[in-house]
């Protein structure tokens, strides 16, 4: 029988639960789904304790309800502006002239031996590559013969303090955190196709208080980011420049909203009711699209300028994936790909069966790839076990006590 997995998806906007299991080989079977609105969550940073472990309990209840099954323990994403990565590379002598599992883990403890500030804390090391004897572009090392292994990894850390209260928060609910995903890299594993990875591309989350990015080149994360701004951004600005509160400015710009000001006829019109009157007005949607499109714009001049910050601007050839609950947003991918001037496609998730109603949108693709990357840790953890296995056999057991440990770090 195939084991449950878990994830919560902690957003800005939307607490999302689900509860899955995989069938026939690679289709997720939806068990169980708790979609809540979000609360005390600002910019993918708690603010406020109560709300949002209110709102993460009302989720996981509500998914246990649909599923049947109580839920002790899941992976949960992160995001949010604290969150940073750095590059760094870990050598190790081999032991035994051939590289087994208690090599590749002495590599990534060598990476991960980094000078990081003591209120930060490392959140996943990713592998990049391998080198055996100066070899470069090993990327299996297990099995190979060599003297000297080198690895190169992608860190990310995050706030100590901030890591803290999110695990609070989902504490409160009686979940205990198996590991804590970055966002971007949750959903890479639904939107990316294995050609889009190898060629270089990057994903673009677009939430409502976050954008978070990932670029990868050679099937491998290069680099991560998260930026501040998103959905909810281009809500203030129709609630300001409409005068209108808030939530009537959300609706808004799912109804009427467009990205692009030029594609929209001068004589369209629709009736909103703003602060201080007595009776609806006629509002240009000319002039919604205006407000849209400037802030929009700024998101993808924002991601454009940490693309090329990151030095990996010229190894995008597949260009961006967009997903997130903001890239449904018509237009939104033509408006993107004449900022950035790249080939851009909207993604969300596919091969799914059971509770799949409202699944079927870019805004979950975090929830289900929280799910794709729990079920890759499994595989991870079986293909360790045998390997341990199979080397054990006239030689010395290696204590792999902390396998676990170390394999949660390195999923790429």
């Amino acid at each position: 029988m195939e084991e449950i997995v878990v994830g919560i998806d902690v957003g800005t906007t939307k607490i999302c639960t689900l509860v899955g299991r995989v069938e026939d080989g690679n289709a997720l079977r939806i068990l169980g789904v708790g979609i809540e609105p979000s609360g005390g969550i600002r910019k993918g940073v708690i603010v406020d304790l109560d709300a949002a472990s209110q709102a993460i309990v009302r989720s996981v209840e509500r998914a246990e309800q649909s599923s049947g099954l109580e839920i002790t323990s899941a992976l949960v994403s992160m995001a949010g502006a604290h969150v940073s990565s750095i590059n760094s590379r870990g050598v190790v002598s081999i032991s035994g002239e051939v590289v087994d599992e208690y090599d590749l883990a002495r590599a990534l403890d060598s990476a991960r031996a980094v000078a990081i500030p003591h209120n930060r804390e490392v959140i996943h090391v990713v592998q990049r590559g391998y080198s055996i004897d100066g070899q470069d572009g090993v990327r299996s090392p297990i099995g190979m013969h060599g003297y000297r292994l080198e690895v190169e990894t992608h860190i990310i850390t995050a706030a100590t303090a901030t890591v803290e209260n999110l695990r609070q928060c989902v504490g409160a609910a009686g979940v205990e955190v198996q590991q804590f995903v970055l966002n971007p890299l949750a959903s890479a594993e639904v939107v990316l196709t294995d050609s889009e990875r190898q060629m270089g591309a990057v994903v673009c989350d677009i939430g409502g208080g976050t954008t978070d990015m990932a670029i990868y080149v050679d099937g491998k994360v290069w680099h991560t980011m998260v930026l501040a701004v998103g959905g909810n951004h281009v809500t203030a600005d129709i609630a300001h420049g409409l005068r209108l509160p808030v939530a009537q400015a959300e609706e808004i710009k799912l109804q009427q909203g467009y990205a692009i000001r030029a594609e929209v006829g001068a004589e369209d019109y629709f009736a909103v009711r703003p602060f201080g009157e007595d009776k609806a007005v006629q509002i240009n949607r000319q002039e919604l699209a205006h407000i849209i499109e400037a802030r929009v714009e700024e998101i993808f001049e924002i991601s454009l300028q940490e693309i090329k910050r990151s030095g990996y601007d010229g190894l995008l050839p597949a260009g961006m994936v967009l997903t997130g609950g903001s890239s449904a947003l018509p237009a939104i991918r033509d408006l993107a790909s004449d900022v950035l001037g790249m080939p851009v496609r909207i993604a969300q998730p596919e091969d799914l069966i059971g509770m799949t109603d409202q699944l079927y949108s870019p805004a979950y693709s975090t929830s289900v790839g929280l799910l794709r990357w729990a079920l890759k840790m499994q595989k991870n953890e079986l293909a360790l076990g045998q390997g341990r296995r199979s080397r054990s056999k006239g030689k010395p057991m290696i204590d792999l006590n902390g396998a676990k440990d170390w394999l949660k770090r390195l999923l790429p």
